[in-house]
């Protein structure tokens, strides 16, 4: 289960962040938010603070071992003291067990070791934001040891072996531009190279060892599957031959071995998973929907199916238990999505994950034969009332052209047409991510002081098809900007929104179209905050980390390749218009971000401020793309509520 489904997961490397169906037109969408919402009970609003109190919570890596060996407790991730860690959670109840101490760099749990309390864990060995992640192993007295050092390596873990007698990592030791895949053995720690890469991506490796799946990226369109026979020729093989643009990637192997899962939009607009017998070559159906699925994955012995498809920006999850053809049902959750399924060594139990509009992500566990759940954290500051919240809708409105774009709508409590209020339109990261339901800290604290968010899904975006996510292949910051503009118009058009308060705002590829929306429609929005977005082309393009490898041509694909559409590039660039920008901005950056370089931010907040636009600027000096510590992330939110208040609302 190693390939997210979504179109944009070939391509998309600049990404960080009860539904309506595709046919829903704008005017329904209207209807559909006319509604006042209540105004709950008269409470201050909570602060920046309290909301990023909330803590947040991720289990290990679904290619560990999640489960301790004895079933006591879970491994698990968690940012408790404002910058993440490693825990070991009580199935029992309980505080959770703090197996690592970072107070800088971040630290994910990733899997137990089957037979002892020794643990794997991932950091950043470069520093705050740096991606160079490594693979370290705690041992039982505490101590940690780096399996993978080097000053530039990046490297992954892969999974156990069926037996458990090795794990497997990937890294990029030997040639800094490719991952190759070793085996460790987990007693001595020795390391061996198992298979040199020629320049595709390990996606994954089956339960006995023996074949390795490879995902080569051709364009943003087109991409193949390799297997690798490590007992044969070890020569890779292409088990995807067609013709046309047809995108396939792997879900990961089954149990047995004896197949792997494909997913492919060879039949339709939507990524379908299809059966590859590794014996025969045969090919069947194994699981279609109406929405691309998500992921595919097993318990280990094979009894257990899970599934998720991604309908309307929500995960629909199947726990499936094969043996009866009947979906398991579970008791006693809230409302919520669930999440990250980690099954117990006897497969008697689960532990998962579960979150909604109004509740970040909780750890349960359930019993698989009775269905009963308990859950095992309360991760929401306890300052904060969630009936105080506000759960999004799904809505449409009309872009360039006619064409529908779904967005995700959060309505303030109390904005009517007699309280109208101001409001943001959210662009997400990518090109070809995806704004979707659930939790978010940002949204739901600028929600509480009264701004309606409106988290566009512009032409480009995954998860509706894969013509809807071509639309904007080699036409960046042209009809997809234009869609977020007309996200902004909607808006106005809403009779409970302050129709000269709506401002822009994003992160990344969405930091780039917040700028682009300011340089190039710089009447569109009332201001405009811009989370690390590219501003220069030309330059983002040419200083692609080496490690991104053959995604870095798919990428080339769909944006073009700076050294022939540098020109096209300099024509979409903030940075060369800046002095456009009249409308006031705030620049939000991370020192150490290796995707989108500092000089980005620094230079286009100095052209605007020479334009004579009012610019402030956030510069976070331990941080990469996205923030990390806690505090850095309550400083980051408040400077955008202060920023709105100041030049939108006033």
């Amino acid at each position: 289960m190693r390939f997210n489904t979504t179109a944009a997961s070939m391509v998309s490397v600049l990404t960080l962040i009860v539904a309506a169906p595709l046919g829903v037109t704008s005017s329904l969408a209207q209807t559909a938010t006319g509604a006042e919402i209540p105004a709950a009970a008269a409470t201050p609003p909570y602060t920046a603070a309290q909301f990023f109190e909330t803590t947040s919570y991720g289990l290990a890596s679904g290619a560990g071992l999640a489960w301790s060996p004895d079933g006591q407790s879970i491994l698990i991730s968690s940012d408790a003291t404002g910058v993440f860690n490693a825990y070991s959670l009580p199935v029992a109840g309980g505080a959770p067990v703090p197996l690592s101490t970072s107070s800088t760099v971040a630290t994910f749990a990733q899997s137990y070791f089957p037979n002892d309390a020794r643990v794997l864990l991932t950091a950043d060995s470069g520093g705050g934001g740096s991606e160079l992640t490594h693979v370290y192993v705690r041992e039982l007295d505490g101590t940690v040891r780096d399996l993978t050092p080097g000053d530039k390596v990046k490297a992954e873990l892969m999974g156990w072996s069926k037996d458990r007698s090795v794990f497997w990592i990937t890294s990029n030791v030997r040639d800094p531009n490719v991952f190759d895949l070793y085996s460790v053995d987990p007693t001595t720690y020795a390391t061996t190279l198992l298979f040199e890469n020629p320049g595709m991506f390990v996606s994954d490796v089956s339960p006995d060892g023996r074949w390795v799946a490879m995902d080569k990226p051709v364009t943003s369109a087109n991409s193949d599957v390799y297997l690798v026979d490590l007992q044969g020729d070890r020569q890779p093989r292409l088990i995807t031959e067609h013709q046309g643009d047809i995108a396939y990637g792997t879900y990961g192997f089954t149990p047995d071995g004896q197949a792997l899962i494909l997913a492919t939009n060879e039949q339709g607009e939507w990524n379908q998973a299809w059966r590859h017998d590794l014996a025969t070559g045969r090919r069947t159906p194994f699981l279609q929907a109406d929405w691309d699925v998500s992921f595919v994955s097993f318990s280990p012995s094979g009894r257990y199916q899970v599934s998720g498809v991604n309908a309307d920006a929500s995960t629909q999850l199947t726990l499936l238990d094969t043996t009866t053809g009947q979906p398991v049902a579970l008791t006693g959750l809230p409302d919520g999505d669930i999440a990250s399924v980690r099954f117990s060594t006897d497969e008697r139990r689960i532990a998962f994950t579960l979150s909604s509009d109004t509740s970040p992500n909780d750890v349960f566990v359930a019993d698989l034969t009775t269905g009963q759940t308990q859950r095992l954290t309360t991760a929401l500051n306890p300052a904060i009332d969630e009936d105080q919240l506000v759960e999004a809708t799904i809505v449409r409105y009309a872009g360039e052209g006619g064409v529908m774009v779904p967005a995700v709508l959060y309505r303030p409590r109390g904005a009517s047409a007699a309280n109208p209020v101001p409001a943001v339109v959210l662009v997400h990261g990518g090109p070809g991510g995806q704004t979707r339901r659930g939790y978010s800290a940002m949204v739901q604290h600028l929600v509480n002081h009264g701004y309606a968010v409106l988290g566009a899904n512009n032409r480009g975006s995954s998860g509706y098809g894969k013509t809807f996510f071509h639309l904007d292949d080699r036409a960046h910051g042209e009809a997809d900007l234009r869609d977020i503009v007309a996200g902004g118009q909607w808006l106005r058009d809403q009779d409970w929104v302050a129709d000269d308060q709506v401002a822009v705002m994003g992160g990344s590829y969405g930091g780039y179209i917040t700028a682009a929306a300011l340089a190039f429609h710089p009447e569109a929005f009332e201001a405009g905050i811009n989370i690390f977005g590219v501003t220069n082309w030309v330059r983002t393009l040419e200083s692609i980390p080496p490690w991104w490898g053959a995604q870095k041509d798919a990428l080339y694909d769909e944006m073009g390749d700076p050294a022939t559409d540098a020109e096209r590039h300099r024509r979409i660039s903030p940075l060369f218009h800046a002095s456009n920008i009249v409308r006031p901005m705030l620049v939000v950056q991370g020192a150490n971000d290796p995707r989108v370089l500092q000089v980005e931010s620094d230079e286009l907040v100095a052209a605007a401020r020479a334009a004579g636009a009012p610019v402030e600027y956030v510069l976070f000096p331990d941080e990469g793309h996205g923030f990390q510590r806690r505090e850095n992330r309550i400083t980051a939110q408040e400077a955008y509520l202060t920023f709105l208040n100041r030049y939108v609302r006033d």
